[in-house]
């Protein structure tokens, strides 16, 4: 009996620190071998320094941000394609010589028509020539922008309503999600659309 409770002896000792001390490495192997094979999060993202991007790709805060310049682009070369059209509209039929009445109209009101005419071409053209240059400033990270293109019209498409519910005094708000500029002002696209949602069930109720 004596001999079975002796007190361990300092090899035995040694042997059982060493396999208590090794536990917790053995542990943080197991874990980061589970980590890696259901695909945890700290996996997934990783850093900046490498330049590696997250999944996410590009947030929606600066993808609004991105958005709204494309669309001061397309604005900004509105006006100076309009007012080109215009005079080169007045001075292509300025240079004309009237030989008489256009179908019996004075040629002075058809050539003012047809100015005004280039001035609506370079109306129209204007949005696609700014949206030209602007895709070539922003070429680097077009793929990243056109994805979140593609997310936010199947957003807009998902929650957006049904325009054949509307009335005079209940229109759709925004169908195409154009005026939305920010976080914060699709948030407010969404309260207006449950809102349309809500008066146009109220009368059927």
């Amino acid at each position: 009996m004596a001999t079975l409770l002796r007190a361990p002896t300092a090899q035995a000792s040694a042997v059982l620190r060493h396999r208590l001390a090794s536990t917790p490495s053995v542990l943080l192997v197991s874990q980061k071998r589970w980590a890696s094979s259901t695909g945890a999060p700290s996996d997934v993202k990783q850093s900046g320094e490498g330049g590696v991007k997250s999944p996410a790709g590009l947030p929606w805060a600066q993808y609004f941000k991105i958005r709204k310049s494309k669309r001061n682009w397309e604005v900004a070369t509105t006006i100076p394609s309009s007012v080109l059209g215009l005079v080169g509209g007045i001075t292509y039929f300025g240079s004309l010589e009237s030989t008489g009445p256009i179908f019996g109209i004075d040629p002075i009101f058809v050539y003012g028509a047809a100015s005004v005419g280039c001035m609506g071409l370079g109306w129209l053209f204007g949005p696609f020539i700014g949206g030209s240059f602007w895709r070539l400033s922003h070429r680097k990270s077009l793929a990243l922008i056109e994805k979140r293109d593609r997310e936010f019209y199947n957003h807009i498409v998902k929650n957006r309503v049904d325009p054949s519910r509307q009335s005079p005094v209940n229109p759709v708000p925004d169908y195409y999600g154009e005026k939305i500029g920010s976080l914060k002002q699709y948030r407010q696209w969404l309260r207006d659309q449950a809102r349309f949602r809500r008066k146009a069930t109220l009368p059927e109720e």
